[in-house]
């Protein structure tokens, strides 16, 4: 025994006020007892083990045992006090459970942790169970004496009994200089004692449902217990649920009542028993055949549910019968990875894991949160899942174990694999000391700014810097770079190894072959995993510096693409980008030096095939990926500036030629930079179809000046004022990416000018106008579409102000009065189109309304274009422009509402569907509820419109069937992809919806 200097409280770091007392009274304040004050100095919190050891002493003392006893035991064995203070200072769960069992401390002296062997009979002890007559060599099935609350409170003592010696040599090290237990180790033994503990949790329940003498009623049928998850794996928690699957032969009332009382016996002794991993969940039944769980499994079963029956284990009841149900399962989960869903399925259960957390706990929550055990756990599992159908060494059961065999087999870096393995044993161990705490299931770290918290919790997890002010800055050190590492799990664990495999790098660490690396690929998402291995080796292989940097970023690029529903197309589409750009030193470097340019620009082109043709030819618009002070670059451009840019850089080019290659690459940057906001989110609905229309409206008034400029001699004044009026949707600012512009042309002879000159000129400028723009060439058509004129397809295509007034006097038709609602000016003179509104106003806002007749034609008119427009063989319920609730039925169905009430309602004089829905729910003109599902089916059917063309490259109307092509347009309209079939609902829904109103408004 050592004497010295008796430390003062504050050095011990005791900061209780009732400390010295506590020491006093326990005699410890004397010479010879500085080891013992110094011991308890360094528990987790010594203030929490001194009080704890005064309230044992007094316990003890009550319960009339030798108190000195304990306290010689302190003083002379190291080993023992190191365990005692150990619990006390890291569990105020433990520490009342010794105060209330004052003789449980006795455990604490046992050299050994106990094993399996053991902790059956001492559970099976604690409710005087027998072997059932029914088991059979093996079979952990007994029958218990002890039932009812007395069993429960038996279960629970020797629970907590057992759980008390694994944490006091668990935490022992913190203490004293005992050998750290390993995390693998502590997790094993927590199984063990889980399956002990439902060993005698299934004696009780056998009794209770049958009878506690066997003679009376033997046990008729088997039933067998599987250990799914954490207990599964046997790396379980102090506190965790346990899952379990019941197989039963046969599966009837008296196996379902048995395994309804082994739940809640379970549940209230010890820990959440949790069947909901069964098939169907808690909507099936609670116990099936092995038969039963096949045909499940091989008709209905999920992706998650085969990952699930990785961890699949037998655990107590007939064992004869949970090894059939083994044999009869586990050969799926190698062929899970070969289904048409898998990467839809896996993408499903990682988002909905992220989702379950709240915001403001992601950084705090070890289990679910960013950089957390679910992350390298999921990695994990789907790497078994992928190579372990040919590679039966990866068919285990612990992620550490699993991570070690992926790492000897070449699957993971030995680098990688070492220090992803101790990122999860240190995530775990901090898990399972925040747990032993108050014996509470939590997954959540302390407020950082809870010094305190942070400290005791440093100290528990044996960090132990120079000064303990530093415990809790040492920590958060710790947990950020372990975050971080974890955070790179996908590059570390998916496709750092592809580099390697096809560079073939570090080849004495490294043996993945091509055939492994398609697999993974395969697991990925690529359709083609052998033309995807071609495009990362033709990428990984660039000679010089940008093969360096591409070595570099490829695979954060490569788990980006891989997230979006084309992961093939969007890997060829980089691959291209690369070779256009192959001179542009930017933009490696961008990729490289920009994590939110790489991973949006890996978004688009996984998604937009459209933006991806755009790309190629606009590569200046992906530096507008990056953020500025303001947020995205990609939305902080004024459209009206576009717009003057585009003209002014057209009008300055002299040859016509020139002029529509300088029109067509502003227009052409733009689209690139309007689609790429709209498929990262950044853009609404109607700010997108604005900026299309903006940018429509400056290539035709650029046209038209080129044009008109080339028409004419130098210094000549042209003959007529010309203008261009927008009809249609480019009239209501409108466009989606499919819209061809309508428009019509109107003039108005110069002073003196003779009117067939004037129109001859007139009409030579607009055709040429229409050629200047409708060349072909690789970029989105330029139609300009002039229909919409008077007398259709066979009247003049141009007419002068005085010619459009006389014909809409004496021959307007109601269709075309309809189609002028939306005549707004595009382009051209101004001043000139503004007198053709005008005139136009008294045509669409006649008073007293349009008459009743022109009411009744459009209604017609309806009924014929629903009848006949909509294209052979198409699904009127998909089809976005001319189907059930689709953008004709809203606009025919406003227009409607214009042509009888916008001679009494000013604010109806609108040529946007939107604006004008807003101004009919203010004017009461519809119910606000029709308006508002009007106005949702024309937002739903125009976002799903716009995706198709995105996805597509090409004009598109008809909405998929369920499938990849679905799947795809879902996630260009902003929905997951593996939500398709929610998307495809929703539109479904909100277009019958409005369909209901569109037919009641034209039948009224």
């Amino acid at each position: 025994m050592r004497r010295g200097v008796i430390p003062s409280v504050g050095r011990l770091g005791l900061l209780d006020g009732s400390a010295a007392g506590n020491l006093e009274s326990l005699g410890w304040n004397t010479e010879d007892r500085v080891d013992v004050c110094w011991a308890i100095s360094r528990a987790a919190d010594a203030d929490l083990a001194l009080r704890a050891v005064v309230r044992l002493r007094e316990a003890v003392t009550d319960a009339g045992g030798d108190w000195a006893e304990i306290d010689r035991l302190i003083v002379d064995d190291t080993t023992f006090r190191g365990r005692l203070f150990g619990v006390l200072g890291a569990s105020d769960a433990l520490g009342d459970h010794l105060v209330a069992e004052p003789d449980a401390w006795r455990l604490l002296t046992e050299p050994n942790l106990p094993t399996a062997d053991e902790m059956v009979p001492a559970m099976l002890a604690s409710v005087d169970a027998r072997p059932d007559p029914s088991a059979g060599p093996g079979d952990r099935l007994f029958r218990a004496a002890v039932t009812g609350p007395d069993a429960v409170i038996a279960l629970r003592r020797a629970y907590r009994n057992q759980v008390l010696v694994i944490a006091a040599h668990d935490l022992a090290s913190t203490v004293q200089d005992e050998p750290v237990v390993s995390m693998p180790t502590v997790g094993a033994l927590l199984a063990d004692l889980a399956d002990a503990a439902l060993t005698a949790a299934l004696a009780v329940a056998i009794a209770q449902a049958i009878g506690d003498d066997p003679g009376d009623d033997p046990l008729d049928g088997r039933l067998a217990i599987i250990a799914m998850g954490k207990c599964g794996a046997r790396e379980l928690n102090y506190v965790s649920d346990v899952d379990v699957i019941f197989v039963a032969e046969p599966a009837d009332s008296t196996s379902a009542r048995i395994a309804g009382e082994f739940m809640r016996i379970g549940s209230a002794a010890f820990f959440e028993v949790d069947a909901a991993l069964r098939p169907e969940g808690k909507a099936g039944a609670l116990t099936r055949t092995v038969d039963s769980h096949l045909a499940y499994y091989q008709r209905w079963a999920k992706t998650w549910e085969f990952q699930a029956l990785l961890k699949a284990r037998a655990m107590c009841g007939d064992m004869a019968l949970a090894a059939e149900y083994l044999d009869a399962v586990t050969p799926l989960v190698w062929t899970a990875a070969e289904r048409d869903d898998f990467v839809v399925d896996v993408q499903a259960m990682r988002r909905r894991v992220e989702s379950l957390v709240p915001a403001d706990l992601r950084e705090r929550n070890l289990k679910l949160g960013s950089g957390s055990l679910r992350d390298v756990e999921f990695a994990v599992q789907l790497l078994q899942m992928v190579h372990g159908r040919v590679d039966e060494s990866l068919r285990v059961q612990p992620t550490v174990d699993a991570l070690a065999a992926l790492t000897a087999g070449g699957y993971v870096g030995r680098d990688d694999g070492a220090n992803l393995s101790a990122s999860y044993q240190f995530m775990r161990l901090l898990e399972h000391r925040l747990q032993l705490q108050r014996l509470s299931r939590t997954h959540v770290l302390p407020d950082p700014d809870d010094g305190a918290a942070m400290r005791w919790l440093a100290r528990a997890a044996h960090i132990r810097p120079a000064t303990d002010l530093d415990a809790a800055g040492v920590l958060k050190a710790e947990l950020r770079a372990q975050r971080q590492r974890i955070r790179q799990l996908h590059e570390k664990l998916f496709y750092r190894p592809l580099l390697e495999a096809v560079t073939r790098f570090e080849a004495d660490e490294l043996t993945l072959s091509d055939e492994s690396a398609q697999r993974r690929l395969a697991a990925l998402g690529y359709a083609q995993p052998e033309r995807a291995l071609g495009h990362i080796r033709s990428l990984a292989s660039t000679p010089g510096r940008r093969g360096q940097i591409q070595l570099l970023i490829l695979p954060s690029l490569l788990e980006w693409i891989s997230r979006t529903p084309d992961p093939d197309a969007g890997l060829l589409n980089y691959r291209r980008l690369c070779e256009e750009l192959v001179d542009a030193e930017w933009f490696l470097r961008l990729l490289r030096d920009d994590g939110a340019v790489a991973q949006r620009l890996m978004h688009v082109l996984g998604t937009s095939a459209y933006i991806a043709e755009l790309l190629m030819r606009a590569p200046e618009v992906i530096k507008l990926y990056t953020d500025g002070a303001d947020g995205p670059k990609l939305i902080g451009v004024d459209p009206d500036d576009v717009a003057k840019g585009l003209i002014a850089s057209t009008v300055r080019r002299t040859d016509l030629k020139q002029a529509v290659a300088v029109a067509r690459g502003h227009r052409r940057a733009e689209l690139a930079r309007i689609a790429s906001a709209d498929v990262l989110g950044m853009l609404d609905v109607p700010q997108v179809c604005a900026a299309l229309s903006s940018v429509w409206a400056a290539v035709l008034n650029a046209a038209l000046q080129v044009v008109i400029a080339e028409s004419l001699p130098s210094g000549e004044e042209a003959p007529a004022r010309i203008a261009v009026i927008g009809m249609g949707r480019l009239g209501g600012s409108e466009l989606g990416y499919g819209s061809d512009a309508d428009v019509m042309f109107v003039c108005d002879p110069r002073p003196g000018v003779d009117e067939t000159v004037a129109l001859r000129w007139a009409q030579t400028v607009a055709e040429n106008v229409r050629t200047m723009l409708g060349t072909p060439s690789a970029d989105p058509p330029l139609e300009v579409d002039i229909d919409l004129r008077p007398e259709g397809r066979k009247g003049p295509v141009v007419r002068t102000l005085a010619s459009y007034r006389a014909y809409y006097d004496q021959w307007a038709q109601p269709w075309e009065i309809q189609a002028l609602l939306r005549a707004h000016q595009v382009a051209g003179d101004n001043d000139l189109g503004i007198e053709f509104l005008h005139m136009a106003d008294r045509i669409r806002y006649p008073e007293g309304g349009v008459s009743p007749e022109a009411v009744r034609e459009i209604r017609r008119i309806k009924a014929r274009v629903d009848a006949e427009r909509l294209p052979r063989g198409a699904d009127p319920a998909l089809h976005t422009k001319l189907g059930r609730g689709g953008l004709a039925d809203v606009e025919w169905t406003v227009q409607l509402v214009q042509l009888r009430h916008a001679h009494d309602h000013p604010s109806l004089h609108n040529t946007s569907t939107l604006e004008s829905l807003d101004a009919i729910a203010a004017d009461g003109l519809l119910p606000g509820q029709q308006v508002d599902l009007l106005r949702e089916a024309w937002l739903t059917a125009t976002k799903a419109r716009n995706a198709l063309v995105l996805v597509r490259g090409k004009p598109v109307d008809e909405l998929p069937g369920p499938g990849a092509a679905l799947r795809a347009v879902a996630f260009a309209a902003g929905w997951p992809a593996d939500e398709a079939g929610e998307f495809l609902e929703n539109y479904l829904r909100v277009t019958r919806r409005a369909k209901a109103v569109v037919t009641e408004v034209f039948g009224a």
